[in-house]
């Protein structure tokens, strides 16, 4: 048994010592392949006749009409039938990257046009998803609801139902992802499709001035969101991730501007992070921002880029276990994060290595980590390291990657891949009986869920291949996405890099830009959040301007709307720059003042604080009525 450990330690280590054995163990094209035809699978609406998953058919023709809109199209977020648009939008966006950074050699393996379609199956979708500068649609349909059946998404009978923010109802996170979204598609078709291009680009310079302009959470919108996608890290760092996104698309310095800015307050320069996902952009924004400066394009906002930069090389260091505070690794040194779906974060961390390797190698610049100096090629043999993990180099020689290699997972925990095709069998199948039928049965899939990667292994490697093990088995697009540019790349061998050079062919600005200026944040009392009888409502009460920068004094309501009595409260205080009175600091949270220990039946509590951005984001983590 101790022997075996030594093993599992030394794994990693081993294929990191022999690049040229692993490269030559997978084919990285195939899997490529696999990969975006995923994405296919995962589409609803009408499907088109060059449609390659061939045991789907047309789904979600309805969608949006209870609302007035037509909302067919996009795709469903991973093995339930909900279009959930923030992590739809993420997915767009690195799909986007991926092909910006290496579409070359996607073209070389055949596999660029499908790349291209499956970005605009969704950047169609959003087009109609934004009928007006101020309005989105961010969900279609309801998790609640959905999660109680088992069907096929040609089946559906659950509501579908389209959920909107709007000024009124604001959500800068959620119409911060899309427009980096709709940006960051607008390069991959400034050559193929020009107009389509420019169309994408206006719809994305509307969506970042209504983010920017109404600032808000879209989960205090969009509550039904809120227990499937909720935007912990706030918006600021989707108002950064689109505005580096809408500067490399347009090259319009108002971006550029923005970002130095911005950069402070909104914590693209403070905040040190280990995890890139679709809610926590902070690393992307941080690794364009290390490109812009890298490329000379900085300027003025040298300063303030170069603390981008750094926050970026903390993220990589991480990754590496050469930081100050390392990402966890299993044993068989896989990044390690949660047991629900780790492997979106495996992903996208990788994806970031691997580009930023290539920016290093380009400005023949070196990794600077707390331990040393590190090569570039080090991150991407990092990269390579946790993609051949999922392609099968692990410790239980499993492929998370459904349809690849000999021992993949069987039972995937997704609707559409375990119940039979309706072309095979076009009997209903009804809401219940999908679970007693399909879901409850110890078989494998009926359809192959080609490229799909799963939630995958625990902390200590270990898998169970059960389809309620939804924590494991569930696939989600947002793990392919990021995964699809590793991938061409390693594909692609080692040649012929320069990802410094500017992107070609200026892009026409679509319309003529209003003169920009810094939005105040709304007087207006902010939306009150609610957690079970304890809400809590902000407002800003107060601002001046002191050595050239506007601070704006912040009043927050505590309120026990239960019968009983508040005995203990723990809140949460996310984007908090400045003091704050009224409240004791408890470990990485905040409770009662030390003058109040319990909180009556209707009563309120009242602390404030002072910085110089928009609202601090307060939750109530957990609370006792007694």
């Amino acid at each position: 048994m101790e022997k075996l450990k030594q093993l599992i330690c030394m794994f990693p280590l081993f294929f990191l010592l022999c690049p040229s054995f692993a490269f030559a163990g997978h084919d990285y094209g195939q899997a490529l392949s696999k990969s975006i035809m995923f994405f296919e699978a995962q589409r609803s609406g009408f499907l088109p006749n060059n449609q390659r998953v061939s045991w789907r058919s047309h789904s979600g023709l309805q969608d949006g009409k209870a609302s007035g809109i037509d909302l067919v199209g996009g795709y469903y977020d991973a093995g339930d039938n909900v279009k959930f648009g923030l992590p739809m939008a993420f997915t767009v966006t690195m799909m986007s990257w991926s092909i910006i950074e290496y579409g070359k050699q996607m073209a070389t393996s055949g596999e660029l046009g499908h790349a291209m379609e499956a970005v605009k199956w969704g950047t169609d979708y959003f087009i109609k998803a934004h009928p007006q500068p101020n309005v989105l649609y961010g969900e279609v349909g309801d998790g609640n609801t959905d999660h109680k059946c088992w069907q096929r998404p040609e089946d559906m009978t659950t509501d579908r139902h389209g959920y909107k923010i709007d000024p009124n109802n604001p959500g800068s996170d959620l119409a911060g992802e899309t427009a980096a979204a709709m940006a960051a598609a607008s390069i991959v078709f400034r050559r193929s499709n020009p107009s389509y291009s420019k169309e994408l680009l206006s719809h994305a310079y509307q969506l970042f001035d209504f983010a920017d302009k109404y600032r808000g959470k879209y989960d205090s919108s969009i509550t039904v969101a809120q227990k499937y996608y909720r935007s912990i890290s706030g918006y600021n760092d989707e108002l950064l991730w689109a505005a580096a996104w809408l500067y490399q698309a347009s090259n319009d310095q108002y971006y550029l501007d923005y970002l130095g800015r911005n950069g402070d307050s909104m914590g693209g320069t403070g905040w040190q992070m280990t995890e890139f996902s679709w809610d926590v952009k902070y690393p992307g924004v941080q690794t364009l921002v290390a490109k812009f400066l890298m490329q000379g394009k900085a300027g003025i906002h040298a300063p303030v880029f170069e603390k981008y930069l750094q926050k970026s090389e903390f993220f990589m260091c991480s990754c590496l276990g050469k930081g100050t505070r390392n990402v966890q690794k299993t044993p068989g040194g896989l990044i390690y994060r949660q047991r629900w779906n780790n492997l979106q974060f495996v992903t996208s961390s990788s994806f970031l290595a691997t580009v930023y390797s290539d920016y290093l190698a380009s400005s023949r610049r070196n990794l600077r980590c707390s331990s040393g100096i590190v090569a570039p090629s080090q991150l991407l043999s990092f990269a390579k390291s946790q993609v051949d993990y999922i392609l099968g180099d692990n410790p239980r020689a499993t492929s998370y990657m459904v349809g690849y290699g000999n021992n993949f997972p069987q039972r995937v925990h997704h609707r559409g891949s375990s119940i039979v095709s309706i072309k095979e069998n076009p009997s209903f199948v009804s809401c219940r009986g999908g679970y007693a039928t399909w879901f409850s049965s110890k078989k494998g899939n009926t359809n192959i869920l080609t490229g799909a990667i799963v939630g995958g292994p625990d902390a200590y490697d270990d898998f169970a291949d059960h389809r309620d093990n939804y924590e494991q088995t569930e696939p989600a697009t947002y793990n392919n996405a990021p995964l699809i540019g590793i991938l061409a790349r390693l594909n692609g061998g080692h040649g012929g890099y320069n990802q410094l050079l500017p992107v070609v062919v200026p892009a026409p600005k679509p319309f003529v830009r209003k003169p920009h200026s810094s939005p105040k944040p709304k007087e207006t009392p902010s939306p009150a959040s609610q957690s079970g009888p304890i809400s809590v409502e902000q407002k800003m009460t107060n601002s001046w301007v002191a050595n050239g920068r506007t601070y704006y004094r912040y009043s927050t309501i505590v309120t026990n709307k239960s019968t009983k009595n508040l005995k203990s409260l723990n809140l949460s205080i996310f984007k908090l720059y400045g003091p704050i009175w009224g409240l004791t600091k408890l470990g990485d949270s905040y409770t009662f003042p030390s003058w109040i220990s319990s909180l009556s039946a209707g009563k309120s509590l009242e602390f404030v604080y002072i910085h110089s951005t928009s609202p601090a984001d307060v939750s109530v983590v957990n609370y006792l009525l007694a």
